[in-house]
Parts: C-alpha cells; structure tokens; sequence
C-alpha cells in the first residue's frame, strides 16, 4: 500500500506521527527525502506482487517474471493469502492497486490499496508489507484506517458496507494480522481524532510529543521534546540500579530501547553534520577502523592453490541460505526431519507481548550458569 501523493504533507503512511504528533508535519516538510536500497525493494516487490494478483484474477495476462528466489517465494504468499480471503464469499469484487481519496478527513491526502475486496457488506483492505524491520499490527493501524475511509467514500454509495476488515501481510517476518471493526466504529475515529488532528497538522498547531511515533521522524535527532524526554530518562543514570525502587525498575524497563534510540540518532546526525563542515566543541572527525580485504579474490585463490594449500572455507549453508537454494516445499521435503529450533533464552518484555509467559523455575535451571568442579 502506498501513498498517492509523492511529497504529500500529511501521508497516511506518517499519519502515526502527526496525529499524536501535529506539529512535527510541518517541521519536517522541508527535510530532504532520502530514498533507501529497501524501498527500491519494496517497490519491486509491490510491482510483483500486483503482476501475480492480477493474473491470478485473469485482470490481465502479462505476468512479470521474478529472478529473486526469495522474493518470488514471499509474493507467492501473498497471493495465496489473498485469494484464501476469497473462499466462501458470494460475488466479491476485488480491486488490486486501487486508488482512494482521503481528502474529505485530510487535507490533500490520498493513497493505494494493494488488494481491496468487497463482499456481503464486509470491506477487506489487505496491506502488503515487504520490510523485515519493524513488525506492523493490523489493530489500531491509523494508515489502514484512512486508507478505509478512501474506500468507503468510493464504494460505499455502491455497496451496504457495514464492516470493515483490514489485514498486514509481512511475508519475511512471518507476521500476519487481521483487524475487523464495524464501519460505524471507523467513521467515528475519522470526526473525533483523525480530523482534528489533521486540522492541526495541517497548520503547524498543537503540543510537540515525544514517543513511539518519533522513530521515523526526519527531525528525530534534532527535537528538542524528544531530547527533554529522553534526558529525563538519562537522570537514572547518577543512581545505582540497587536504590532503585522495583516500580522505577519497571518504569526504566519500558523506556531503555527509547533512550538507546535516541542517543544512536543522535551521533549518526552529529557525524552527519560534521562532515558538512558543522564544528562541535570538543569534537573531532577521524578515520574509523577498517579490516583487512583482498582486493581480488580470484587472485588470491589462484596463488594459494599454486603453492599446494586450499583457500576456501568448506561448511553447509545456513538455515535461512538453504531455505533460499532449495525453496521452502523442498526443504520441508529434503532436510525437514533434520531442523531443530532450541529454547530460546529468557528475554524481558512487556505484558502487551503476545509471547506466552515461560515457567520462571524451569527457566532459571535450563539457563543457570555452569558450576565448576
């Protein structure tokens, strides 16, 4: 799923960040748009995917062909979940790629649906998400919910819609997630939070906040709400971990990957700004460590295997290298018997994890430390 409007100001797709945010869309409307290797990716990955779907539908008969194993695979995926959402319905009407206007609840906002199935008064809007990153949950995601807004301007007057179902497909993190509200529910979200927040978005108003939702912002490393937030934090610091309270621990616990977050961001923009010429009191930029590399390995092999020695390193694929070679049905098939997934060790998260909470005892004996004879 994609947003419309290349440069547009307030993107479903941020819509995360401005709405608890307002103020942050037009701080950040003149930063530089950088674009990454995995957006490129995910681009091709979106080209391939509607190629697949529509020819699966028969909408058309070219069918684009897909020389990355692993991504052909994940597309294959996706059109099997897509068409899985099929089975059962009377008459469904599937758009894919379709195009929807939001600029009745945002201002000059629009966006793509990558599938958009209509059926039985049920509204289906399925997102297709390639990165491997950052999981996405489908409960509560505020770009599904403009982008079913889109939809029901579109085909509402056509069709007695009155649920709306969304979906996240995220093939590489083998996350999957389906979120169905009623369409009352939706329209509701759209008068008492998205429009006002829109409003003020839109004209630079409302309180800067820090959270969440600062992780994609281009102004992330230089915001000074986001600086008094985490600093707040960094105060601990002058405490041993000892006098802290069990509910300061807690409190700390929920607050860390921020904190580490920030401080990351914050030297990647300094080294950045340096090298612009930007001077920092006390700092300097030198060079970094580097390793040792061959500056042609043919080469080398050739005159290691002239003096009678092997240079090349012999051992068997890892897991994820052989599910690529031999694709997921024939690795099941071939070495299936011959995986094994070990216990995993204890990792403190929060309660909102979906993860099942591990027997404490088993797990402090499993993992306790071995005792030297």
């Amino acid at each position: 799923m994609s947003d419309g409007a290349k440069h547009s100001l307030l993107s479903p797709s941020s819509s995360h960040r401005w709405i608890e945010c307002p103020p942050s869309a037009r701080l950040t409307e003149n930063y530089q748009d950088t674009r990454s290797g995995y957006a490129a990716e995910g681009t091709q990955a979106h080209s391939i995917a509607e190629s697949k779907l529509r020819h699966r539908l028969g909408q058309s008969n070219p069918l684009y062909k897909c020389f990355d194993i692993e991504m052909d695979e994940h597309t294959d995926d996706y059109i099997a979940f897509v068409t899985e959402q099929l089975e059962g319905l009377t008459d469904p009407k599937v758009y894919v790629e379709q195009k929807v206007d939001c600029s009745l609840w945002v201002p000059e906002c629009s966006g793509t649906c990558d599938a958009l199935i209509i059926s039985d008064g049920v509204l289906h809007i399925i997102d297709l998400k390639y990165g491997r990153g950052v999981k996405v949950d489908a409960e509560g995601n505020n770009q599904l919910r403009i982008y079913a807004l889109g939809a029901l301007e579109m085909f509402g007057f056509l069709y007695p819609i009155h649920t709306v179902r969304m979906s996240i497909f995220q093939p590489r993190l083998q996350n999957c997630s389906t979120w169905e509200v009623t369409r009352a529910d939706i329209e509701k979200w759209a008068e008492e939070v998205l429009k006002p927040a829109a409003e003020l978005a839109w004209y630079g108003n409302g309180d800067y906040k820090a959270g969440d939702h600062c992780q994609f912002c281009k102004a992330k490393a230089e915001c000074r709400e986001r600086a008094k937030a985490n600093m707040a934090l960094a105060a601990y610091d002058f405490i041993e971990p000892v006098l802290l309270e069990t509910n300061e621990i807690a409190s700390i616990l929920g607050k860390i990957d921020k904190l580490v977050s920030w401080a990351s961001d914050i030297k990647d923009f300094a080294l950045t700004e340096a090298l612009k010429g930007v001077k920092f009191d006390g700092w300097k930029v030198v060079e970094g460590r580097s390793n040792r590399k061959y500056t042609d390995e043919a080469a080398v092999a050739e005159a290691v295997k002239v003096i009678g020695l092997d240079p090349y390193e012999h051992k068997v694929l890892g897991v994820t290298a052989m599910t690529t070679l031999l694709g997921k049905k024939r690795f099941e098939e071939t070495i299936g018997g011959l995986i094994e997934k070990p216990q995993g060790k204890p990792v403190l998260v929060p309660e909102a994890d979906k993860r099942q909470e591990i027997n404490i005892t088993t797990a402090a004996d499993d993992f306790a430390d071995p005792i030297e004879n």
